[in-house]
């Protein structure tokens, strides 16, 4: 079978094509004829660090610093389930950058008819990533703003749209480029300002009219978390999804206390180990999405062979919402 695989460890470059074995499910997994990949950056650091995160059928995900090379990124994909002819998206952790893949049988959902792969894609991970972080994190209550960092990426442009629909009062977006900050506003957020570090808390305040904000999604770390921080209304929630911007934001109990302040965590595979719930949520992202309520964006679509260049465009921060490998 084609699969993209990583060498050695480095930049775009490494990732290479080639044909291996194709992968034999083990007890409890079920094997997928891949049709599309999802692109996101744990892919990235699977090829730059080996920094790999585990899928197993239950219990807690563990993260491994240093995979064994060669190694096939690729965590999430849609697919036909061989034997049985069900289309499905899936959670694999690794090996999903080919024409098959494996993935836990816990791990793997049904695609309805009329949704397409991006689709599919766009609202498994970044879709329930951004439900949970409303809904499970910060527990966005009606008139509350919510400051939605990144929102033209694959979550940020979800977020803002189901913080709308949940009647968020006032919706503030972050994005690099006036582009991705119109794309925002078409989105439904009530303002968008740019979202880098230096001034950020001023600005975040004079966008929610002088007042100081209820709640925050932050995937950037560091000195954006900090002045993200700084921002908070009493009794407000910052969730904490990534570090993209290098580096992990501190905050002392003091300023915890302080105001009554919250700062949340938020990993998705912990929320996917409750099947029940993660197959009710993502039934209600896909009911939307089918009736016009939530646009998925899909950034840009790379055939497998130029994997290299969709870690490019997504490492550059010039795309906005979904990148997708077709299979």
């Amino acid at each position: 079978m084609r699969a993209v695989q990583v060498p050695a460890f480095g930049d775009a470059d490494v990732l290479e094509c080639v044909d291996l074995p194709a992968p034999i499910a083990a007890e409890g997994e079920v094997l997928i004829r891949v049709t599309s990949a999802g692109v996101n950056f744990t892919d990235t650091r699977l090829r730059r660090m080996g920094m790999q995160t585990t899928v197993d059928g239950g219990g807690a995900p563990k993260r491994i610093q240093a995979a064994e090379l060669p190694v096939v990124p690729g965590g999430e994909v849609v697919g036909i389930e061989e034997p049985g002819g069900r289309r499905v998206v899936a959670l694999c952790g690794s090996g999903g950058y080919a024409e098959q893949a494996t993935a836990p049988a816990s791990r793997i959902f049904d695609v309805p008819d009329g949704v397409d792969d991006g689709t599919a894609l766009a609202l498994f991970v970044q879709g329930l990533t951004a439900w949970h972080l409303l809904h499970s994190a910060v527990r966005l209550r009606r008139g509350e703003s919510v400051v939605v960092h990144s929102a033209a990426g694959g979550v940020g442009s979800l977020a803002v749209q189901l913080a709308r629909q949940m009647g968020a009062g006032r919706i503030i977006a972050t994005a690099s480029t006036v582009e991705k900050r119109r794309l925002a506003l078409e989105l439904g957020a009530a303002a968008a300002i740019d979202g880098t570090a230096d001034g950020l808390t001023a600005r975040l305040l004079e966008a929610n009219d002088g007042r100081p904000v209820d709640a925050v999604l932050d995937m950037a770390g560091g000195a954006v978390f900090d002045a993200s921080f700084a921002a908070l209304a009493p009794l407000g929630r910052l969730a904490a999804y990534g570090t993209s911007s290098g580096g992990p934001g501190t905050v002392e109990t003091v300023r915890l206390m302080a105001g009554s302040r919250s700062v949340v965590g938020f990993w998705l595979l912990d929320y996917l180990c409750d099947r029940a719930g993660t197959e009710a949520a993502l039934g209600e992202l896909i009911a939307m999405a089918v009736r016009g309520d939530l646009r998925t964006i899909i950034g840009a679509t790379y055939p497998l062979a130029q994997a290299a260049d969709a870690h490019r465009a997504l490492e550059s921060r010039a795309t906005s919402g979904k990148l997708v490998l077709t299979v």
